[in-house]
């Protein structure tokens, strides 16, 4: 391929984009603010998030991305357009696109990107599984025929795969990842604090001291947000066992899910998962403790992977330069 083609992980967190010869040229939110009179786009990534709860009625904030499906085609392809901007090399500029996309999206979802990526200029587009993404950027050979599992927390959805010869043996995905613990922290501390609080504010709590295993150290942040009682602007402080215990029904769900993939894996791939580990990618696997948490439980060594949050995208830019295990772990569709 090309220099200048690019590799796309459409999150529902962040939109990250990797380009041939460059690297990482975009990491913004997944967060877009559009004109009601227009349809136009006035903003996006982390410009649109800071207008969040802040625009007039002729502006909307919106996230085109829910539980890792697009649920917008129109902005994703105004977004994947104003990408291809960014990276432009010339006036002609019609770059091959390698887009990861979650373990259990529908064909016609798939199609749907295919054409969204096609309509904003890109020259033909490669669809591939965001775990096996993922597990090529965490620097794993999953062309091999020794099993590999890859359990990939994202904003909307973590994705759980067990990877031998270039495909998914056994996979799933479930709506349970970064924003749904954003979601019971708010309900945690509006609970518990009687404080009404953003689920930004939230995120913010989560990344700074939250953990999910005891062992860790505990640490205190001041939060502010609204009264939910005299609805008045307040401050209070909430601690990293507050974080754990507001999210531990979704680190369960996650830790069973994991259970639920192991116990369908063919025994001989199982053994080598026991001998190989479990590698943690996404924004989830920087929790502190997560690993521990799914050693402990699962009784499988389990690791997180060197920048877990870039590893979708950075899988998509080996591919970009590895046409023969492109052609292996993707695929294209015809107009």
């Amino acid at each position: 391929m090309p220099r200048g083609d690019l590799g796309i992980d459409l999150g529902t967190a962040s939109f990250v984009v990797y380009q041939k010869g460059k690297g990482i040229v975009v990491y913004e939110p997944s967060v877009v603010t559009i004109s009601r009179k227009t349809k136009s786009i006035v903003a996006v990534g982390e410009k649109a998030k800071k207008m969040l709860g802040k625009t007039h009625e002729d502006l909307e904030t919106i996230k085109p991305m829910k539980d890792g499906v697009i649920a917008d085609y129109r902005i994703i392809e105004a977004i994947l357009r104003e990408f291809f901007k960014r990276a432009k090399k010339s006036r002609f500029f019609k770059p091959e696109v390698v887009i990861g996309v979650p373990t259990k999206i529908t064909s016609v979802e798939k199609r749907a990107v295919f054409e969204a990526a096609l309509n904003a200029g890109a020259r033909k587009v490669y669809i591939v599984s965001e775990p096996i993404a993922a597990a090529i950027g965490a620097g794993i050979d999953v062309t091999r025929s020794e099993g590999s599992m890859i359990v990939d927390i994202g904003g909307g959805t973590t994705d759980i795969a067990v990877i031998s010869l270039g495909g998914i043996v056994v996979g799933d995905s479930i709506k349970v990842a970064g924003m749904a613990m954003d979601e019971a922290i708010v309900k945690y501390v509006k609970k518990k604090y009687g404080l009404i609080i953003g689920e930004a504010t939230a995120e913010d709590v989560k990344k700074s001291i939250g953990k999910v295993h005891p062992d860790y150290e505990d640490y205190e942040m001041e939060i502010r947000g609204r009264d939910a009682v005299s609805g008045l602007p307040r401050t209070d402080k909430i601690n990293s066992n507050d974080v754990m215990e507001a999210i531990k029904p979704m680190i369960n769900n996650i830790v069973s899910k994991i259970k639920s993939i192991l116990e369908k894996t063919p025994p001989e791939l199982a053994s080598d998962i026991i001998g190989n580990g479990i590698v943690l990618t996404g924004g989830g696997a920087l929790l502190r403790g997560i690993d521990k948490v799914v050693e402990e439980e699962i009784g499988v060594r389990a690791s997180v992977a060197e920048d877990p949050v870039m590893c979708v995208a950075n899988g998509t830019g080996v591919l970009l330069s590895d046409p023969n295990l492109l052609m292996t772990v993707a695929e294209t569709y015809e107009r």
